[in-house]
């Protein structure tokens, strides 16, 4: 190959985040070899993370001595073995010396904050005789002044390399290339820039090739996975960057090598732990966040893509990158409290409702099963019916209750067949499209923070009812949860399917504040319920 470009996998390292670096013993060999055999360049066998005891089944490691009787007898070819240590989880006194180790080079990732002690460190390994690369976690934190400052350390202590690490997979090429003049422009004429990419905007590959292509004298290092296996969406795939360097600058990998790792060792793994491109990690990239803030929002299973996206909006720069659950708690409940209270809500739902019988209609499968026996009911009481969190419409309905804001999108469709005199009570956290709410209750004051799901709309409801002074109700289809989960719903399109330990838990839960309701409202079950004692 005429251009300096070298090629590093880094399966056995970025790839053990999707199954906890528990490849097996056989496996880990198996690959090393392979990759040995294909040509690549640099291999990243794993981690070295002292938290962790030796275990010859997995890729993350406490010292190079267990690295090397994992490998002992092993050949490396003319490709250079590196490890990887996270700054501050592996200390000098358990890295042997570089001539002893079957290890030659240590790659050491850093969050900016700590930019200066990992610079330190690395030129530490250095002295062990170690080639080095620096990685810059989450490169997209970096201001140029930063980068600058930090290329002045790096230019002192000339590491083999520093590599741009695009963490949660945020960079168009655009950004990539401006990150890379700015380190080809002022770096060493020696030192090697590097890049690792993930996959969450699909763009992994791409950049890794519009970095190749650039015109530069001094040597590229791009990081690959055998078929993207890594953290998040996954990372460029070395088959096809070896297949690039083949066909466009004369490379000579053998991709038979890799196609074997695949077809032998890694489609085992992705059928039990898949990674890849998902809508976590897009909203995650598009909203330049961690993914855990994301991943804690849709766990919600009550928000909208929009109310998500308008959430992740509000998170501070400062705080885009490392995630902390009581900052996105926090921002979560600002949201559901975000549109004030409707004052004249109570006032006029008493006027309509006090004094009536009202029949409550929940989503469970008892709407189907039973529904002569609720239609005998509301054709001899003629109760004021009022739907929760669902439409059923072979029901007259005079009010529709809607407490979150992704069933309301779940429902969307079935709102402009309601009747022209169905009203709509929602809680202050959803927003309406082209139909305005009639009535509107502050969400925070139904909200019951002691549910495994606060805004549960049953609970919810009954707590309006107590608001207006209703003092009994009729209920059908509130039939609670069962393992079947295909049971659970008069439509099947309406399950959240979530897990049957989280339902059952919420199964005892409203039952539990049913009981707490009752001496204050008389409510009569008039379909089969778990929530009855």
């Amino acid at each position: 190959m005429d251009k300096k470009i070298k090629l590093l996998d880094c399966t056995l390292r970025d790839g053990g985040y999707v199954n906890d670096w528990n490849f097996g013993y056989s496996t880990i060999i198996c690959m090393f070899e392979r990759l040995v055999s294909a040509g690549i360049d640099l291999i990243e066998i794993g981690f070295l993370d002292d938290r962790h005891p030796f275990d010859k089944n997995r890729t993350i490691q406490p010292t190079t001595k267990c690295y090397d009787e994992i490998f002992s007898g092993c050949d490396k070819g003319n490709s250079t073995v590196m490890a990887m240590i996270d700054y501050g989880t592996c200390s000098l006194e358990n890295i042997g010396l570089c001539e002893e180790s079957f290890i030659d080079g240590i790659r050491v990732i850093f969050k900016k904050p700590k930019m200066y002690q990992a610079v330190e460190f690395g030129r530490k390994l250095m002295e062990k005789g170690y080639q080095v690369s620096l990685q810059m976690v989450s490169i997209t934190s970096y201001s140029d002044r930063d980068l600058l400052d930090l290329i002045d350390q790096i230019n002192e202590v000339r590491p083999y390399a520093i590599s741009m690490v695009d963490t949660y997979g945020l960079m168009h090429k655009e950004e990539m290339l401006h990150y890379f003049h700015i380190l080809d422009r002022n770096l060493l004429p020696g030192i090697t820039i590097g890049y690792h990419s993930h996959n969450n905007f699909q763009l992994g590959y791409s950049n890794e090739v519009e970095m190749i292509q650039r015109s530069t004298a001094r040597t590229l290092l791009v990081d690959g996975t055998v078929y993207g296996m890594g953290k998040s969406a996954g990372n460029a795939p070395l088959e096809l960057l070896a297949q690039y360097l083949n066909e466009n600058y004369n490379a000579h990998y053998d991709i038979d090598q890799i196609l074997e790792i695949i077809d032998v060792n890694i489609m085992r793994i992705y059928r039990e732990h898949y990674w890849g491109y998902s809508l976590l990690f897009f909203l995650s990239a598009s909203n330049d966040c961690h993914p855990n803030y994301i991943n804690y929002l849709l766990s919600k299973h009550t928000l909208s893509i929009k109310a998500i996206n308008d959430i992740a909006r509000e998170i501070s720069s400062q705080k885009k990158l490392d995630y902390d659950q009581s900052y996105i708690e926090s921002l979560y409940q600002q949201y559901q409290r975000k549109v004030e209270f409707e004052s004249d809500t109570i006032r006029q739902l008493k006027m309509e409702l006090t004094g009536k019988s009202l029949l409550l209609l929940g989503p469970g499968k008892s709407l189907d099963t039973k529904r002569d026996q609720i239609h005998a009911y509301i054709e001899e009481k003629n109760p004021i019916v009022i739907s929760v969190n669902c439409i059923p419409l072979d029901y007259r309905l005079d009010y529709v209750f809607i407490g979150n804001s992704k069933r309301y999108n779940m429902l969307f469709q079935f709102f402009k067949e309601l009747r022209d005199n169905t009203k709509i009570i929602a809680t202050s956290n959803i927003s309406s499209v082209k139909r305005p709410f009639d009535y509107i209750f502050n969400y925070s004051s139904l909200r019951d923070d002691n549910c495994i799901i606060e805004d549960n709309a049953f609970i919810m409801m009954l707590k309006a009812l107590l608001l207006l002074e209703i003092d009994n109700v009729t209920l059908a289809g509130f039939d609670g949860f069962s393992e079947q989960t295909i049971e659970n719903y008069y439509d099947e399109y309406m399950d959240f399917s979530t897990d049957y330990d989280k339902l059952k838990l919420i199964n005892e839960t409203v039952q539990k504040s049913v009981q707490e309701f009752r001496p204050k409202l008389k409510i009569d079950f008039l379909t089969e319920s778990c929530y009855e004692k």
